[in-house]
């Protein structure tokens, strides 16, 4: 995962943390653990949709932010 790619396009957008958990009705220590991919924690299909629509973000970003391609 290309934690720093997401956390600049959040910050371009005027979101944080805490407005990605909210959207992904998960608590913010969540989301945290997940951008930060401890004990193996990812997030799933459905999560990475939602960020990608309320992020406005192209394929080609999600393949470099989700996927490492």
């Amino acid at each position: 995962m290309n934690k720093r790619k997401l956390e600049s396009i959040m910050k371009l957008r005027g979101f944080n943390g805490a407005d990605m958990a909210s959207f992904l009705g998960i608590a913010r220590n969540t989301f945290s653990v997940k951008v930060n991919e401890k004990n193996g924690a990812e997030f799933t299909q459905t999560e990475i949709s939602i960020l990608k629509n309320k992020l406005n973000l192209s394929i080609e970003e999600v393949d470099e932010i989700f996927f490492n391609l």
